[in-house]
């Protein structure tokens, strides 16, 4: 992975396990989003570019509100899955 990726792995996994729900890392470094299309209910951040961690909520079904979208707030766990240039 090299220096700098195996580095940014590590404060992102970090942030993820110090926060108490995902709305807490949606503001940090690393640009937490949500994934779309054939990706849709998986998350990603912001490794080197191309590269992204990318984690799927624990909770089954992921909260969503009355509009579908999801709610950061209710998800408390996640499960890394990937490193990836998905691009």
């Amino acid at each position: 992975m090299g220096d700098r990726r195996a580095k940014l792995v590590i404060t992102r996994l970090n942030a993820l396990r110090d926060a108490k729900t995902l709305e807490d890392v949606r503001n940090l470094p690393g640009r937490f989003h949500e994934l779309t299309a054939n990706r849709k209910g998986q998350w990603g951040c912001d490794l080197d570019h191309p590269y992204r961690l990318i984690f799927t909520p624990h909770e089954r079904p992921i909260p969503t509100n009355e509009h579908g979208q999801y709610i950061w707030l209710e998800i408390r766990g996640v499960e890394i899955i990937e490193i990836e240039d998905y691009h």
